[in-house]
């Protein structure tokens, strides 16, 4: 029988994590690449042998991996918003919505600013350690373009009523599709705010690209 090769696209789509992740493997030579035409390619059998042995520590890893290469699906290094400015909840809410806009995500981010600022009148969306999870009190898939998640830091740090009583200037703002991807999301980040670490490179790194590594590559370190 003739041997199936996956390239380290196909690898990665299959074991459903990101590419550098399958880059990494070959590395530390979990999987052997070799070169067929103009790309490197892995024996699929060598996978399915890989995945069938994998111990109890090893599933909980791959687990997490899989879980970076879906929040990657919404979050991305350009949908970071770096120390705008802002004196109220409501000046911070219209920065994230125009963000939005000018990202491409929302058309209208009058519309977005109204429902973000109507779903926060109900109950604050600070949830501690200075962030707040941002979002429309209802789904709204036809008006979103694509699933995304947007992340700004303010200059100054905001009072948001928050249940710790602790002011905010970090704000995720979660404009998805559906309840699946909102729980996954909120769970995600939750998990991460648990490491003080991750929480400190967010608070003070002066690039974006700090910021994206600790919140893509992180939870699995």
């Amino acid at each position: 029988m003739e041997k199936k090769y996956l390239t380290i696209k196909q690898t990665s789509s299959f074991l459903k994590v990101t590419d550098s992740v399958i880059k990494e493997m070959i590395k530390s030579k979990v999987f052997k690449a070799v070169k067929k035409g103009n790309s490197y390619v892995i024996n699929k059998v060598e996978v399915d042998e890989w995945l069938a042995n994998l111990n109890e520590r090893e599933v909980e890893q791959l687990a997490l991996k899989r879980s970076v290469c879906r929040f990657s699906d919404y979050f991305k290094l350009k949908y970071i918003y770096l120390d705008f400015s802002a004196d109220n909840k409501y000046e911070a809410i219209a920065e994230m919505s125009k963000r939005a806009k000018d990202l491409k995500i929302v058309k209208d981010h009058r519309w977005l600013y109204q429902v973000v600022v109507a779903r926060e009148e109900l109950v604050s969306t600070a949830i501690g350690k200075s962030v707040a999870l941002l979002h429309p009190r209802h789904l709204h898939p036809s008006k979103i373009k694509k699933p995304s998640i947007i992340l700004g830091r303010s200059k100054k740090e905001i009072d948001f009523d928050a249940m710790d009583k602790k002011p905010v200037n970090i704000f995720f703002m979660l404009l998805l599709h559906d309840d699946i991807q909102h729980l996954f999301s909120i769970s995600y980040i939750s998990k991460l705010l648990m490491n003080e670490k991750i929480i400190n490179i967010v608070k003070t790194a002066k690039t974006k690209e700090e910021i994206f590594n600790s919140l893509t590559k992180g939870v699995i370190l």
